[in-house]
């Protein structure tokens, strides 16, 4: 009796692990996603595409993005991206790229359900969304936390050794 009420139960439970997708569900999930559920498709980034816009993007991007994505985009440092169904993408990759401007500010402002992709737009106000736009447009090699490509670094707080006359406070806000 006991083995036939246990059988049951392991089928139930082993039918709802959490697996990573395959390649056709990824495919077939991408091409819904990219042609009929993420709208968006013919906005354009108003902002210019600069460095001070890319800087200001990475600085968004780090204090509301990088708990998931990392600080490069690409997960680096995310120890529960890829075990998470389905995994948090490495948005230098293919896929994410070839989304629209618009698009990227679309997931950005509303989320992507039932991905785990938070709605941003109770948080961020929208130059601010399309700021973290431009940085995505400009990320830094996987692994790297230098500038993103064609943004030259300036300096700032975090430049200053810690220990030097300048690394007060005080400095760090004339700087």
């Amino acid at each position: 009796m006991r083995a036939a009420l246990c059988f049951p139960i392991i089928l139930l439970l082993a039918g709802c692990a959490a697996h990573p997708p395959g390649r056709m569900e990824t495919a077939v999930a991408g091409a819904v996603k990219h042609r009929l559920t993420v709208g968006g498709r013919g906005e354009r980034n108003p902002l210019p595409a600069g460095e001070e816009t890319v800087a200001s993007g990475r600085k968004q991007f780090s204090y509301y993005c990088a708990n998931c994505h990392g600080l490069d985009a690409q997960n680096t440092g995310v120890p529960f991206a890829a075990a998470m169904a389905p995994p948090v993408p490495s948005l230098a990759s293919p896929e994410v790229q070839a989304y629209s401007d618009g698009q990227l500010h679309w997931i950005i402002t509303n989320g992507l359900f039932p991905s785990g992709m938070p709605a941003s737009r109770d948080l961020l106000h929208d130059e601010e969304i399309w700021e973290i736009v431009a940085y995505l447009r400009h990320l830094p090699p996987a692994g790297g936390l230098e500038q993103p490509a064609g943004v030259s670094p300036k300096p700032g707080p975090s430049a200053i050794p810690a220990g030097t006359k300048a690394h007060t406070p005080a400095a760090s806000q004339r700087l």
